[in-house]
């Protein structure tokens, strides 16, 4: 990174609680540090199942075509940006790829990655899930994963500030 290139963050977000909360943290870092950020939700395609008017997701789940992973990341995607503004945004939506093979791809390029601890993941008890470990593990720049308590400091801090 030369003094010229910008700082650039790259934060996974899939609409969970923990990762509107690293949103929340990767704008106010960008925003600290003029940075860009890079947003990424990443979907795909769900089976079909038996109608075509209906996807089946992998976790059973049966949902209008309207409500299709594709559309629900780009209106993720939109959310995130909406959420960021003022901040040097860039949403992608990554089809079709692990999350955090495409967090990782992402990272090559970061300074930071910014992740909530859990996602949509199934094992509700873990304290760290899947993708975050992952990423953390095999990220070529500094990860920080928000935590709830952080989260909960840096809400905190916004109503005082």
């Amino acid at each position: 990174m030369t003094n010229a290139d910008p700082f650039v963050i790259v934060a996974g977000f899939d609409g969970s609680k923990q990762s509107h909360d690293a949103l929340q943290w990767a704008i106010e870092e960008a925003r600290y540090r003029k940075a860009e950020l890079r947003v990424l939700t990443v979907w795909n395609k769900a089976p079909m199942s038996w109608y075509p008017a209906l996807l089946e997701t992998a976790a059973g789940e049966v949902v209008a075509a309207e409500d299709s992973p594709e559309l629900q990341a780009k209106a993720l995607s939109a959310a995130a940006a909406q959420a960021a503004a003022g901040v040097n945004v860039v949403t992608q939506t990554v089809k079709d790829d692990s999350a955090a093979s495409a967090i990782l791809k992402a990272a090559r390029e970061a300074d930071l990655v910014v992740l909530g601890s859990r996602g949509h993941g199934g094992f509700a008890g873990l304290h760290i899930g899947s993708v975050s470990t992952q990423v953390t593990t095999h990220s070529p720049c500094p990860v920080l994963v928000v935590r709830p308590k952080a989260a909960a400091a840096l809400r905190g801090q916004a109503k005082t500030g």
